[in-house]
């Protein structure tokens, strides 16, 4: 007799049936368009609802008022016209077989006092978050009732738009604030002893229960113990939660930690190169310890650790949220038995860090997530004539260009000069923090052989060997080299990361590290070179330490940094070096004034991006039928390239990644999908 699987069993939970067990739990991925989920965002819901899930959770943080404005394209619930766009979307996911509920809050001082109308900020204690910056004012009686009234309002709107519930959120935000001694300093009927600093929050759920009635699913995200000293204990918040469960709450999904900084919401979400699941242990303890569901979601990214948490009773439902920002159709490929064809999540949280960067939330390897109105998140065979294709590099782009053509029946080959596939991926990934991005390519490889690509490692193509095998299309996906050409004195003096990353390098003694990239790679190389034993100046034209390293990843470079006792010089910009009795002399200037600052070291470290390796393309070119053109309306459009200016060619060129210019992975992946799926 077949076993059923514990994470595709139905759950009951109040008079809702979900059809198993796995949640994309509440988040804000910031596609959100004039505060309404509009088209784009209501297709990223419905795509997991296709993909299988039992329940998509949306609206991370929809906000209650206009004195809680949106931080991250969060939506408004406070206004009427939402009601409309929640139905539109909470119909086509219940098509599709999916529950749909929303997370609702007031953001307290999680905000910015200079967006929306500028109303001030309102908090039980007059505490500047450093997140964000703000300083709030103590929240008046006036407030409060205020506010309790919003949130009723919104829970209204979300049961009128035939949502299957909604979900308080208590963690870093209002609610809690009150809850938490840490953020409670009142001396009035809110503040105090326990009792009294749940008065707020109470209020808040009996006017929410009220206002919705008894059927209606109302739940709460709350952390069970803020994990700092003068914070919420374990002990005080399972009080508080039983509570709320007379209140009115139906569910619960546990939170452990605070997100008032960088460094503590990077331990609630925690990135690569952490343990998996780290407080899932501590969720099973809360859910022995109350008579409501309990669901959570924290690094739950494969399906062994999701499966582990219902079948052994540590969850009701498991949150694999992330993971379905990675694959939307992870759990209809676990029904399948393609479990090892769900693309995996890798931990590299772009996807929260790209909302600060570029406005909205990215995958790092699935191009298509959050633009699934433009790309498809499944490739299906062409119906066209059949093609030769030969793309040139195994990294990220050449391997997503690979799977995509052979996806679509192509007939691919790839040529790669090294022995294994990967590219700079290798180089990152030989990181202990970043080994997760592995995946990027395994997945990948995989993918690609599957549909019957065929892989030549170890062969460093010419143009000869391109055109040898016929091919009617050529990628050209040959990647980058380090950039030393911005050093007018002193280029053969220096190293760049690769050369710490790859190994060829191990350097002891005093190393200063330029970085005029600002991602990742020299704060790779520098902790490696820590690690190493040496003893690192990090050096930056820029104003900040690695401005494309966002608040998720750069709590752990910043940990090493302390604790490797490097030392950080911003606002300086490398220009000379020059040799010294077998030291090196090194020459720093400023943008802002005058005169340098000079520094005798052992070596030179620089990251200044890469060069693209363009000499096989431009050899090429003159062949090609189109010259290396590209159609940038057609490519928008999502439409194939038939651009063709020379009569005389024989096979399309294109380049992609970091063969056009440096970037990063997600750009690599997203060239070769939007190029390659319309042939």
């Amino acid at each position: 007799m077949r076993t059923i699987d514990p994470l595709l069993q139905p759950y009951r939970l109040k008079h809702l049936t979900l059809r198993n067990r796995v949640v994309s739990t509440s988040h804000e991925p910031a596609y959100a368009e004039d505060g309404m989920p509009k088209d784009r965002y209501r297709r990223y819901h419905v795509e997991k609802a296709r993909g299988g899930v039992g329940l998509t959770m949306i609206g991370g943080s929809a906000v209650v008022a206009p004195d809680s404005p949106p931080a991250f394209g969060n939506l408004e619930l406070y206004r009427d016209e939402i009601v409309g766009w929640l139905r539109r979307l909470a119909d086509e996911v219940h098509e599709h077989g999916a529950g749909v509920m929303i997370q609702v809050t007031h953001l307290g001082r999680r905000s910015s006092n200079f967006s929306g109308d500028w109303l001030p900020l309102v908090y039980p204690s007059a505490l500047r978050e450093p997140a964000h910056r703000s300083f709030p004012k103590i929240a008046e009686d006036w407030d409060l009732d205020r506010i309790v009234g919003n949130y009723a309002d919104a829970a209204v709107r979300c049961r009128d738009a035939g949502l299957d519930g909604i979900e308080l959120q208590a963690y870093g935000h209002l609610m809690d604030a009150f809850l938490s001694p840490a953020t409670n300093h009142r001396t009035d009927s809110y503040g105090g002893d326990l009792e009294q600093r749940m008065a707020f929050p109470r209020r808040v759920i009996t006017a929410v229960r009220s206002a919705v009635g008894p059927d209606f699913v109302v739940g709460i995200r709350m952390s069970m113990d803020e994990d700092k000293a003068d914070g919420l204990s374990e002990s005080e918040a399972l009080r508080a939660l039983r509570q709320y469960v007379d209140d009115g709450i139906d569910f619960l999904s546990v939170i452990k930690g605070t997100i008032d900084s960088d460094a503590t919401l990077a331990k609630v979400i925690p990135s690569m190169g952490t343990p998996a699941a780290p407080f899932l242990d501590f969720a099973g303890r809360i859910r022995q310890a109350v008579d409501i569901p309990v669901m959570h979601a924290s690094r739950i990214s494969d399906v062994a650790t999701a499966r582990h948490a219902i079948r052994d009773g540590l969850l009701d439902l498991v949150g694999m949220t992330r993971a379905q920002l990675a694959d939307p159709y992870l759990v209809s490929k676990i029904a399948a038995g393609e479990e090892d064809r769900i693309r995996p999540c890798v931990g590299a949280n772009y996807c929260l860090d790209a909302i600060y960067e570029s406005g909205d939330a990215k995958c790092i390897h699935n191009p298509a997530t959050g633009r699934e109105l433009q790309l498809p998140q499944r490739i299906t065979a062409a119906t066209g004539r059949r093609r030769r294709a030969v793309v040139i590099g195994a990294g990220p782009a050449g391997l997503e260009a690979a799977r995509v053509l052979g996806e679509r029946g192509h007939d691919v080959t790839v040529l790669e000069a090294a022995d294994r596939p990967g590219g700079q991926i290798l180089l990152a990934a030989s990181a202990a923090r970043r080994r997760d991005l592995i995946g990027i390519v395994d997945w990948r490889r995989a993918e690609a052989e599957r549909a019957g690509v065929r892989f030549r490692f170890g062969m460093y193509a010419e143009a000869d060997d391109v055109l040898h095998l016929r091919p009617d299309l050529v990628i050209v996906a040959t990647g980058g080299v380090p950039n030393r050409s911005f050093l007018a004195e002193g280029q053969d003096l220096v190293s760049d990361s690769w050369d710490v990353m790859d190994g060829s390098l191990r350097a002891t003694g005093t190393v200063l590290v330029f970085d005029d990239n600002g991602s990742e790679p020299a704060l790779d190389a520098t902790e490696k070179l820590i690690t190493d034993g040496a003893r690192v100046e990090y050096v930056t034209p820029e104003r900040t330490l690695a401005p494309a390293v966002g608040s998720m990843n750069s709590p752990g470079y910043l940990a090493a940094f302390a604790a490797g006792g490097v030392t950080v010089t911003l606002g300086r910009r490398l220009s000379r070096v020059a040799d010294k009795d077998g030291r090196l002399f090194v020459e720093l200037s400023s943008d802002y004034a005058p005169g340098s600052l000079d520094r005798v070291v052992d070596r030179v470290v620089v990251e200044h991006g890469t060069l693209p390796n363009d000499e096989l393309y431009f050899a090429l070119r003159a062949g090609s039928t189109n010259l290396g053109e590209v159609d940038h309306d057609a490519l928008l459009a999502g439409e194939p390239q038939r651009v063709r200016t020379n009569t005389d060619g024989g096979y399309q060129l294109f380049r992609i990644g970091d063969a056009v210019a440096s970037r990063n992975i997600h750009a690599a992946v997203y060239d070769a999908l939007r190029l390659c799926h319309p042939f």
